[in-house]
């Protein structure tokens, strides 16, 4: 007996128009063990053609700075790798730290702001209130600066940045993505339309001039703190304020000129950034 749900010839033949195919399984690939804490990281400036030191650090503060913190907390032997965009990474945001399996840990990948956790664990360190500041007037006088380079620093840095390409009428009212300048800037500017305007507030109207006046007296601040001493505020060992320092020092060192010089008129400062950055570099390799 023919079947009940035999197709019509019409659809027949149109069906045979898309004929089914079985392809073989894709085999699944091994997992590459490593055996080293891999640091992901936005590109250096000479991703892939630089295989010197310096090709290892990358061209983004944020990920340099949690480059310098492993470094100056005493980590060596760290691989890098930049071939991950920041949408495989979590959150979105770089960098990330791969941990590898250790005794019965599985190995992980860890977020930024959980670096420091692993880092006290992995050196068996931490429960340091004072943060490795000598006193608790240091480490609150550390807040102020880490506000300093985060706010006019890193807005006078990103506007050094060269604009990307079709969207430069709108470089000057983002620093980073998520991250808007009046978020960044004390006072935050105004915006392009004021009370008067019959157009609803948009934009932000920075002022170039202000911000390279702030930076400047910013730098000059810095340096004069730093003194002849070996870490800032007069600290006996490295601190995060050292690792956020180096970040800045080294990006505005590769930045234009009217930003770079700044840095340059310091003595102290490029002395200083020289000889962390040789630390810093000492501490990574490249991923095998």
């Amino acid at each position: 007996m023919a079947s009940a749900l035999t197709l019509p010839a019409p659809l027949q033949k149109f069906f045979s128009q898309f004929p089914l195919h079985v392809h073989p399984p894709i085999p699944v690939q091994p997992k590459i063990p490593f055996t080293k804490p891999t640091i992901w990281i936005a590109p250096p400036r000479n991703a892939g053609l630089d295989q010197s030191p310096d090709g290892l650090l990358s061209s983004e503060v944020e990920c340099l700075k949690w480059q310098a913190y492993l470094a100056l907390r005493g980590l060596t032997d760290v691989a890098v790798r930049w071939d991950i965009a920041p949408e495989g990474s979590i959150d979105g945001r770089l960098p990330n730290l791969h941990v590898p399996a250790s005794g019965d840990a599985d190995g992980q990948l860890l977020a930024a702001h959980t670096i420091p956790g692993w880092v006290d664990v992995r050196l068996g360190s931490g429960n340091d209130a004072l943060e490795g500041y000598k006193d608790e007037a240091l480490r609150d006088e550390s807040h102020a600066w880490v506000s300093l380079l985060e706010g006019i620093v890193h807005a006078a840095l990103t506007l050094s940045q060269p604009p990307p390409p079709l969207l430069s009428f709108l470089s000057l009212g983002q620093v980073t993505p998520g991250r808007p300048i009046e978020a960044v800037l004390s006072p935050p500017p105004p915006t392009f339309t004021g009370l008067s305007s019959i157009l609803p507030p948009y934009g932000t109207n920075v002022s170039l001039a202000s911000v390279q006046a702030r930076y400047a007296d910013a730098i000059g601040a810095l340096s004069e703190r730093l003194g002849t001493d070996k870490w800032f505020l007069g600290s006996e060992n490295p601190t995060a304020l050292d690792a956020l320092a180096f970040a800045y020092l080294h990006c505005i060192l590769h930045s234009k000129d009217s930003t770079r010089i700044e840095v340059t008129r310091r003595v102290n400062l490029v002395t200083w950034e020289r000889r962390v950055r040789t630390q810093v570099q000492a501490a990574f390799c490249f991923a095998s």
